[in-house]
């Protein structure tokens, strides 16, 4: 433990953490560079400009904490659940920490049922993945469909929540999936800061790269099913709880705007 009563990851001793505005012009030009690497050449909303827009007649817009007034960050996991949700979701719990969870079908909802509703029971929100990760700028629209539809159903059925938001694999979209995701009501969600978790066990990188790139209004990306993922998590949320961060969900951060059908937020 440091002086001040904060865990310091042993990657981060003797280097002082860039924090707050110092950040903002690097997130530009990261967000920048992930918008072309992801492929997706839409225009995106913000969730500052989200919040300042009339929610849609029928929009769904959850209470919760104030984001313009507090600095919050959303913590998001892809490709859930999987055999190392059930520890993430402890640490949550302790923690008092709401996420969005975006869930892939196969092998995932269809194999972790009690995972899925535990998820909700426990205030958590849950958000479409698609069925089985494609790149849906590869489908055509049917095929588009039915990787979100099969997925929405399989949420719905086994929760009683149907999902607002959905993000596309790798980040790939384009007008033909907005304006499939706009007919099944669904807002799509990219990120601000991702780990890369998919390419390390290192729990200590995942880390650093969280905190490195954590600023105000960011979408986290990481994904549990990773080993060196969740061991991660604890002091992600330690620094960042530390740093005065409001932890929400994505659909929290946009309020009391509302995320609209087929738009792109990051």
């Amino acid at each position: 433990m440091s002086r001040a009563g904060v865990r310091e990851s042993p990657r981060g001793r003797g280097r002082k953490r860039r924090r707050g505005t110092g950040r903002v012009g690097g997130a530009v030009a990261a967000a920048a560079s992930l918008l072309a690497l992801s492929g997706c050449s839409m225009a995106t909303v913000s969730p500052a400009d989200a919040r300042g827009e009339p929610a849609a007649e029928g929009a769904v817009s959850l209470e919760g904490p104030d984001c313009d007034e507090l600095k919050c960050i959303a913590l998001t996991f892809d490709s859930a659940p999987s055999e190392h949700t059930p520890e993430l979701l402890e640490i949550l719990r302790e923690e008092e920490v709401p996420v969005t969870f975006f869930l892939l079908g196969r092998n995932h909802v269809d194999t972790y049922p009690e995972l899925v509703r535990r998820m909700v029971d426990e205030g958590h929100e849950v958000a479409n993945h698609t069925w089985t990760h494609p790149r849906l700028t590869d489908l055509d629209r049917d095929e588009v469909r039915e990787e979100l539809s099969r997925t929405q159903e399989a949420i719905a059925d086994l929760t009683g929540v149907t999902p607002t938001l959905m993000r596309p694999p790798q980040g790939r979209t384009n007008d033909m999936v907005g304006e499939v995701s706009r007919e099944l009501g669904l807002a799509q969600v990219l990120w601000s800061v991702t780990a890369k978790d998919y390419e390390t066990t290192d729990s200590e990188l995942i880390e650093e790269r969280v905190l490195d790139g954590a600023d105000r209004d960011g979408i986290i990306l990481l994904h549990d099913l990773y080993d060196g993922t969740v061991p991660a998590v604890p002091g992600i949320i330690e620094q960042l709880k530390a740093e005065h961060y409001t932890f929400v969900t994505v659909t929290q951060l946009l309020a009391p705007g509302a995320a609209e059908p087929g738009r792109v937020y990051r």
